[in-house]
Order: C-alpha cells, then structure tokens, then sequence
C-alpha cells in the first residue's frame, strides 16, 4: 500500500506516499494504536507536523483523549508565533508554533509520517521546547534508513513503525 513516486517533489527524490495506507481505515487504525501503545501515559498532548503529522496527530489525540498542537508552515498561524528554520534534503524550510496552548511543562508527543534527514523533526522538538513543553519522543511510520535522520534527533525517543 505504501507509494513510492520518484522524482517528487524535485528530481533526484524517491518519495514515500503513504496516503494509501491512511485510506486503509484497518491499517490506519493499526498504525494510530501501534504510535500510542510504544508512549502508553509518557504524553500529555500529541503534536503534528504539516501536512502528513497532521492526520497522525489528530487520529492519536483523539484516541488517546489528549490535546493537539499543530507545527505548521510559515503564514498559517494567527498570533505571536515561534520560528525555526532547518534544512532539508532537497532545500531549506521553516516551522511555526504558536505557543501558550498548553501548560508549561507539558509533555508532547511529536508525530510524522517519514524520518528522513531528521531536519523536520529536530526543528519540531526545538519549537517544542522553546513553547515551554518537554518532548515525550518522535513517533514516526516510515524511516528512510539511508539518510541519517535518526542521528539528528539527539537523545529523543524515538519509535519508527517500518524501516526502508
């Protein structure tokens, strides 16, 4: 069910899709239930990262009866917000939090799709951390073995579903 389509979203780039799977309602239930069992009462709200997170971190936070905190692209939040800029494989890119929605301290469950070079993530933990929230860990379906991402995460938990 995973897609892999090259040359997106630059040439060069093998892309992981795995919007078949969230379609999958069994499969998206598999994969919710599985990124929740491995942080069983170690979280207190579930963030996701724009786009894909967002569908994880929803699903998650419902299920589990916790809070969600969106990490999005620049422009998409009102308010006074926090930036953090980081690279890709492919570029360069930027995050906004918009802080103050949860007490200090919480713990936050951090949720994407793919691991990659782990820019996305870092900088998701480091928004984190600068709102006043403590990361609980990095949940993640897919890790591309390959590109290092892992290594950029320091010491943060981190728990990938499948490994390619």
């Amino acid at each position: 069910m995973l897609a892999t389509i090259p040359d997106f979203p630059e040439p060069g780039i093998l892309f992981r899709d795995l919007a078949p799977v969230f379609a999958d309602a069994p499969a998206f239930r598999a994969i919710t239930d599985e990124l929740l069992e491995r942080f069983e009462g170690r979280f207190d709200a579930v963030a996701g990262v724009e786009a894909r997170g967002f569908v994880l971190a929803a699903a998650a936070a419902y299920a589990s009866g916790t809070g969600l905190v969106i990490i999005r692209k620049p422009g998409k939040l009102p308010g006074n917000v926090l930036t953090e800029r980081y690279d890709l494989e492919y570029g360069s890119a930027e995050l906004q939090l918009e802080p103050g929605h949860l007490p200090a301290g919480s713990r936050v469950l951090i949720l994407d799709d793919v691991l990659a070079t782990g820019g996305t993530l870092a900088a998701a933990a480091h928004l984190t951390e600068r709102a006043g929230y403590a990361v609980a860990g990095f949940g993640v379906v897919l890790e591309l073995e390959g590109l290092g991402g892992r290594g950029r995460l320091g010491g943060y938990e981190t728990q990938t579903l499948l490994t390619v």
